[in-house]
């Protein structure tokens, strides 16, 4: 049987001229196919060199990855595959609170994270017993690739089957505590080959890759995107509005979430002639607003293809790049929709009897396809209770499929917050708040913000006696969270709105704080 693993067929698609650009980044570093291979080739020798003890359970080592965005960072994530191990890319504004819950629960093999965070990231590797802690920074530096230049330039990937481990994804759910989410070879690599087709991805593409490369959008989606088109991307270390626009001409894919269309919106310089070489720009990870929709379409003369997905089930749904047959031809992108179920998933609508709803009534979503997890890490029970008796997933979102098949999120498990593309889980935060002196409970809503497009906003009940501050608070959080976690605004009440159950009645917060941040108002710290 042929190898699976995924970076064999990402490989394979490498361009026959191998000294071709494959990369170029925003500080003029040049990248060939042949600079890939070889790398890749260097850092999976190391990882394959290390004295990693058999595992108990029968799942290769882990690699946990706490870095700043770098090619050499892509090179880790591909060599990892190609070395057979697990890669878990783990958020750059993560704490030491989260760092330590990974850590603990993943139990790496080999930990990766900036020379700036070593001292405390090492710290805590080392008590939950991960014996290789290596540094890597965004200008080519650290012990990784010190280690790795030593290492030979010829490797023969792994033998992976198909239903291998390649990825752990840690994704929180509404009780606070993060899931880790099981990706295989062949979740991600049946993704990536039917998006090739479906978006129409094609010689001679270049990507402009801006996103961050620590969650499905940036890392999968645009990286595997290119890849497997063999396409050159032009690499951004972080999104600059400005310098994505310039881009535009020498480039014809560009991916990112709404905020950042609403950043380059804002920009003189995007115009139908800046944009004119530009094939396609896909916005996902979050909502886009319809405003933003319409505004991009009059200003550029494109048309967004926005997308669904998740960390269990990479991508799910998209509007058309072109006429989709069974959907009786339709090929327009609908401001407001997902689009339709991609080729090979199925997409379900159902309500609490578990019956399927008909046409434009709004239920539960659920998927099944290549493309779907096989659970959480170490959480059997999580996940039988996810899947429904015929192995459909519960997204947990909630949506509606019209007669034509384009699908639309009409909303979320109830208390997910999406800010910036980031998912924020209110009982999280809530968790860290009901700790803090003086705190008898706390409520976290989120509430629409022109620029993230939802933000949270914590409503806190101070203990008898107690004089709380809501600014004080925030600063507290912001020591123990990453920053995207932080609510905008904290408001200190003596008591919250509640049913007759005596549960909060959050859909009453978000009501009284809509409206906080509407153009003009006060947009909080």
């Amino acid at each position: 049987m042929a190898n699976q693993n995924l970076f064999v067929a990402l490989r394979n698609a490498f361009p026959s001229d191998q000294d071709a650009i494959a990369v170029e980044t925003d500080d003029g570093l040049r990248y060939s196919w042949r600079d890939l291979d070889r790398a890749t080739a260097m850092v999976a020798n190391l990882l394959q060199s290390l004295d990693i003890p058999a595992s108990k359970d029968g799942v290769p080592p882990r690699v946990a990855v706490q870095v700043e965005k770098s090619v050499e960072a892509m090179v880790l994530y591909l060599a990892t595959l190609r070395a057979g191990f697990v890669f878990l890319p783990l958020n750059t504004a993560y704490q030491s609170g989260e760092i330590e819950y990974f850590i603990g629960n993943a139990q790496p093999a080999v930990v990766v994270c900036s020379s700036r965070n070593f001292p405390w990231v090492s710290q805590i590797a080392f008590k939950a017993g991960t014996r290789h802690v290596f540094t890597l920074d965004d200008n080519r530096s650290g012990s990784l690739l010190e280690r790795a230049a030593h290492c030979s330039d010829q490797q023969t990937p792994v033998e992976r089957r198909a239903d291998d481990l390649a990825a752990i994804l840690y994704t929180s759910g509404t009780t606070g505590r993060s899931k880790g989410a099981m990706l295989s070879h062949g979740n991600l690599l049946s993704n990536a080959v039917m998006l090739k087709d479906y978006w129409g991805w094609q010689l001679g593409d270049v990507l402009i890759h801006a996103l961050p490369i620590f969650h499905v959008h940036g890392l999968f989606v645009a990286i595997h995107g290119a890849l497997l088109n063999g396409s050159k991307m032009l690499w951004h270390g972080k999104f600059d509005p400005k310098r994505v626009i310039a881009d535009m001409p020498r480039a014809t894919v560009f991916m990112g979430v709404p905020t950042l269309y609403v950043r380059m919106l804002a920009e003189p310089a995007l115009t139908k002639a800046q944009a004119a070489h530009m094939r396609l720009f896909i916005s996902g990870s979050a909502p886009l607003l319809i405003e933003t929709f319409n505004a991009w379409r009059e200003r550029t003369g494109q048309t967004i293809l926005e997308r669904y997905g998740m960390s269990e089930t990479i991508m799910l749904t998209s509007n058309p790049y072109r006429a989709d047959e069974r959907y009786a031809g339709q090929d327009e992108r609908r401001g407001g929709t997902v689009g339709f179920p991609l080729p090979g998933v199925q997409v379900r609508v159902q309500g609490d009897d578990g019956l399927n709803l008909p046409a434009g009534e709004i239920g539960g979503v659920q998927v099944a396809g290549p493309n779907v997890f096989a659970g959480y890490w170490q959480m059997p029970e999580k996940t039988q209770e996810e899947f429904t008796a015929d192995g459909f997933f519960k997204t947990g979102d909630v949506g509606k499929q019209d007669e034509c098949g384009y699908v639309t999120i009409v909303g979320r498990s109830k208390d997910l917050i999406i800010s910036g593309g980031y998912n924020v889980y209110p009982a999280e935060i809530e968790g860290y708040l009901n700790d803090m002196p003086g705190v008898a409970e706390s409520a976290l809503v989120g509430v629409p913000h022109p620029d993230f497009g939802e933000v949270g906003v914590a409503v806190v009940i101070p203990k008898a006696g107690a004089q709380l501050d809501g600014d004080a608070l925030l600063a507290a959080l912001k020591s123990q969270l990453a920053n995207f976690k932080i609510p905008k605004r904290c408001f200190i009440t003596q008591e919250l709105p509640r049913n007759t159950m005596g549960k909060v009645q959050k859909n009453l917060l978000r009501d009284t704080y809509k409206s906080l941040f509407a153009s003009g108002g006060n947009s909080g710290s």
